[in-house]
């Protein structure tokens, strides 16, 4: 064979790679932007709304015909931290761990559930994870990360409103409030086809003024008895992996039982879960289970 087939050759064997490698580069950047392309906004909610795309952090408040404004009782707004002269009547959760006689506070077994997704870190945790949990998923993100979302309900866990973008609902007017929620479920519903039956206030933002609301969406409080803290693993606050991981193993030991606050925003967090799982083990519920209930208020084929 001539030194010119052999080099005919060896390049045709080079374009081929190149190609082959080519071919597998646009097939990963074409799975990358199904996996984080945003949610298209549906014509239903387009006809309602008279929007024509998904809003920012500030969602406007579209009326609805089934929120009587009436049974929303009078109540003082207050911002985050700011408790001093938040009344104790309003029962606040974030301000006085005052609970209602419907929130849902713990569990007989000891549960984790996660907040502030889905994100990019939750992918990992799904890939981890062996037992059922409840996702408490921001609507932002649903639209953000349509994908990932549509992953969490794959594996068959449960996903339940945590707002639109994570605002301290007591701050504000009862017409953000009610944004903030038919957001989220306008989310859920777009992308999942469900609605949701359970809602977690951002921060524990809870009173009277918002379960009000938040009851006349069909919706039920899942406040929590046990918290990680785990976000305290990205910022300079002392509680480390350790702590954490230590008071998991006397929560197990004390009575096993209980609800804990978790997040799947990073990976520090969601490796954390993942250890939290091997403590706790399998024996966790979904709220659902944790209370006997519905997973949803209704699911669309």
């Amino acid at each position: 064979m001539s030194n010119w087939t052999n080099k005919m050759l060896t390049t045709i064997s080079n374009l081929t790679k190149i190609v082959t490698a080519y071919s597998v580069l646009n097939k990963m950047n074409i799975e990358l932007e199904q996996q984080f392309s945003k949610a298209p906004f549906p014509e239903w909610l387009a006809q309602f709304t008279q929007l024509q795309d998904w809003p920012g952090m500030d969602p406007p408040y579209i009326p609805l015909d089934f929120i009587d404004f009436s049974k929303i009782p009078e109540a003082t707004h207050y911002n985050q931290l700011q408790c001093e002269t938040v009344p104790r009547d309003i029962c606040s959760f974030d301000c006085h761990k005052c609970v209602a006689t419907d929130d849902i506070l713990s569990c007989d077994s000891l549960t984790q559930t996660f907040d502030d997704g889905p994100t990019p870190a939750t992918t990992d945790l799904l890939g981890n994870l062996n037992h059922k949990a409840t996702f408490f998923t921001l609507g932002i993100n649903i639209i953000n990360y349509p994908q990932i979302y549509k992953a969490i309900i794959q594996r068959g866990h449960d996903v339940a409103s945590h707002t639109w973008s994570h605002a301290h609902l007591p701050s504000l007017s009862n017409e953000k409030i009610i944004a903030q929620l038919q957001w989220s479920i306008w989310a859920m519903n777009a992308t999942g086809n469900h609605i949701p039956r359970y809602f977690r206030p951002p921060f524990g933002g809870m009173d009277n003024r918002v379960r009000a609301i938040a009851r006349q969406f069909g919706l039920q409080v899942v406040l929590w008895d046990r918290d990680s803290f785990d976000w305290q693993l990205l910022t300079p606050n002392p509680k480390t992996e350790e702590d954490i991981l230590k008071d998991v193993c006397l929560w197990k030991k004390h009575d096993g039982r209980g609800i804990i606050l978790e997040h799947d925003t990073t990976k520090q967090t969601t490796d954390l879960a993942i250890k939290i799982e091997r403590i706790i083990g399998l024996s966790q519920k979904t709220v659902a289970q944790c209370v006997g209930g519905s997973n949803y208020i209704r699911q669309f084929q």
